[in-house]
């Protein structure tokens, strides 16, 4: 056996591997004597046992504490399979605990891999000399890599399963854009900046709330960079995902018109009873507010922690009105009790049903006869309500749809609105086209 060169390649697999050597004699040493309990077919476990010169590479064998004049090599064939299985378990054992303990000092952490293959929508990336996996769940939506790109993600656990260890990645987790705004905003990574908060609904949208504790330092300034030039990087990262910065604020009513930008808030009212903010907006501010299929207010809601309703003043109003009018009715309530009510965020015949009874008794100071009676009222009002919100939902979708129609028809023939029978398309004027157009959402 050539010492030295056996020497070379466990120095070789130490490095490579980033085992620790001694980890590497200890199996060799193991082996040894598992091959010498084959060879002489022994069950006792005491019996043997090896020494390896690390100077010299010469290993001895010891048999009940004598050493014995026997070379490796002249235990024999099925003695040498059993050598080299456990030699290569040991050597699999180490490398797979080795890899353990230095992804979970990463978890959290962002690195760089090349993309191997899919496997079962899961996208295998090899980082380093590790295998790892990105789940489905944990991918961008939209997001596709070829074999051979690189790629950056984020360690998001690392797992001892069995025989070997699986690393988990991610693109989709929240953390992962923190981490790149570490990288990006030294501000960040030398917490002159926090990230107090953050929403995010991956490959679409994500809105962090920021806060400086240098009064001197911009918060979102610092993010954005001149002329967008930090954010842009990032955003190029996300593959285009949109991110909204907003000042953070530790009042609520403030940090909830801060998280709804770009809409302009006309008012805010909060409930703490039910955690719930109604946010007041003009007519031409609605669909901003809420956004694209509502991402805009959802994503503020989880940003603040609050349940976001956006009305419009007209509909606020009504909500108003009608609770008003509905606990009026209930002997025993006065407009003082209203006003209250209103001053505590509760705007509607709901939410007073949703309160319960006991809240009234607290915070009106009204007996719990009282309290329940207001609750049975509502209760029925709300009902009604609902049913009237419903039919005027339906009505106003028949409406749109009739005028869609209309419209549709209108451009199909050519004709005119304002025309007369049998005029064509030659007297289509382009203020009728354009109110054709208006009606269609064009």
């Amino acid at each position: 056996m050539n010492t030295a060169e056996m020497m070379r390649i466990l120095d070789s697999i130490a490095r490579d591997r980033k085992i620790d050597k001694q980890l590497l004699i200890r199996d060799l040493e193991r082996s040894m004597v598992s091959a010498a309990r084959k060879h002489f077919n022994s069950l006792d476990t005491e019996e043997f046992r090896c020494e390896l010169d690390t100077a010299s590479g010469r290993m001895t064998l010891y048999r009940h504490g004598q050493p014995m004049d026997l070379a490796p090599e002249a235990l024999g064939r099925i003695a040498a399979q059993t050598f080299k299985q456990v030699m290569i378990q040991g050597f699999r054992d180490d490398e797979r605990q080795s890899l353990l303990a230095e992804f979970s000092g990463r978890v959290g952490e962002i690195v760089s891999g090349q993309v191997q293959r899919y496997d079962g929508g899961a996208m295998v990336v090899t980082i380093d000399r590790a295998e790892a996996f990105m789940p489905r769940s944990e991918q961008i939506p939209g997001e596709q890599f070829q074999a051979g790109d690189r790629v950056r993600c984020m360690v998001l656990d690392v797992r001892d399963v069995g025989s070997q260890v699986k690393i988990v990645l991610s693109r989709a987790h929240p953390d992962f854009i923190k981490r790149l705004f570490e990288i990006e905003v030294p501000e960040v990574a030398e917490k002159i900046i926090e990230i107090k908060a953050m929403a995010r609904e991956p490959g679409h949208r994500t809105k962090l709330a920021v806060a400086s504790v240098d009064s001197k330092v911009d918060p979102v300034g610092a993010c954005v960079g001149v002329r967008g030039s930090r954010i842009k990087v990032i955003v190029e990262e996300l593959s285009g995902e949109k991110i909204d910065i907003v000042r953070w604020n530790d009042s609520s009513q403030i940090l909830i018109g801060n998280a709804l930008k770009p809409a302009e808030v006309q008012e805010i009212s909060l409930c703490f009873e039910l955690g719930r903010a109604t946010v007041v907006v003009r007519d031409d501010q609605l669909s901003l507010a809420i956004g694209k299929r509502g991402q805009n207010v959802r994503l503020a809601a989880r940003l603040t922690g609050w349940d976001v309703d956006i009305l419009t003043p007209e509909e606020y109003q009504k909500g108003l009105d009608i609770m008003s009018q509905t606990l009026l009715s209930v002997p025993g309530v006065t407009e003082v009790h209203v006003d209250r009510l209103a001053a505590l965020g509760m705007v509607s015949v709901f939410d007073i049903e949703e309160v319960g009874a006991e809240v009234l008794v607290n915070e009106l100071e009204i007996d719990a006869e009282t309290a329940k009676k207001t609750i049975e009222i509502t209760s029925a009002r709300a009902k009604e309500v609902a049913v009237q919100q419903q039919k005027d939902k339906e009505q106003a979708e028949r409406t749109r749809r009739e005028q869609e129609e209309a419209a549709r028809r209108l451009l199909e023939s050519g004709a005119s609105p304002l025309a007369a029978p049998g005029e064509g398309a030659a007297d289509v004027s382009a203020e009728d086209q354009a109110r054709a157009d208006k009606i269609l959402g064009a």
